[in-house]
């Protein structure tokens, strides 16, 4: 199967890597800087573009991972061809290509991705769908060859899946950012809360959410809760913490 990627950011290195390993041939690279997309390129013995007219018109799938923002500009400016054309994005429809594509879907990947950092892909589950059946089995047949956790799952479904994703990771990681900020204050390295890190996530595995929560804020520990307060000198984050104790609260007592 000839394959062109669209895009050579973190979700698009880590899926051309994973087929290329199992032996689908991966044509082009299209990105718009040439250093993004020869980076890519090169791991993968493919072509690697910055113009778009350039695109080969007869590969047999067509792999659009690119920022939400710009996707349906970059669509529009395709050739129209035969190929299966497919996004990855956890909030976009497939509707998205209705105008431009007889044939087309969606392969989302449920997991974070940063080029430095290895993924087993047997274990990423990847929610796939198409706009007709036929389409639907090439998309079941790819996602099988890489992953071990496959389903159809549509695109209003979809985005839950993806708040579900910020949620889980984008803002949890955010909380460590803020960690490490506090742990600056006297000079402690972020290291320190990896085993705290780990055994939190680690819970999840057997017990609930909700079984699984401790702190002040699930008894709402006034005392204790105004005493950080007090340490956080940023408004912003001050009321996040306020928010956040209070739902868990809320959450809690239900």
């Amino acid at each position: 199967m000839k394959v062109v990627f669209v895009g050579a950011g973190n979700v698009a290195t880590h899926l051309a890597r994973e087929l290329y390993r199992n032996s689908f041939d991966i044509i082009q690279v299209y990105s718009r800087t040439m250093e993004s997309a020869s980076a890519l390129a090169q791991e993968i013995n493919a072509t690697s573009i910055t113009n778009l007219v350039s695109i080969d018109n007869s590969a047999d799938l067509y792999v659009f991972s690119l920022k939400d923002s710009v996707l349906e500009d970059i669509v529009s400016q395709i050739a129209p061809n035969n190929g299966l054309w497919i996004h990855t994005a956890g909030s976009i429809q497939q509707e998205v290509f209705q105008k431009y594509t007889s044939r087309y879907g969606v392969f989302y990947p449920f997991q974070t991705f940063s080029k430095g950092r290895g993924i087993d892909w047997r274990k990423v589950p990847v929610f796939i769908e198409a706009n007709k059946p036929e389409n639907l089995d090439i998309l079941k047949n790819i996602a099988e060859k890489i992953s071990g956790k496959v389903a159809e799952l549509s695109s209003q479904d979809r985005k839950y899946v993806h708040l579900t994703g910020v949620f889980a990771c984008n803002f949890t990681n955010h909380m460590y950012a803020l960690s490490k900020q506090f742990l600056n204050h006297v000079d402690l390295p972020f290291e320190v809360s990896l085993p705290l890190i780990d055994e939190t996530a680690a819970k999840v595995h057997d017990l609930s959410p909700e079984q699984a929560q401790t702190g002040p804020a699930v008894r709402y520990d006034k005392n204790v809760i105004d005493k950080h307060l007090d340490l956080i000198d940023d408004k912003n984050i001050r009321q996040i913490y306020k928010l956040i104790s209070e739902n868990i609260y809320k959450t809690n007592k239900q």
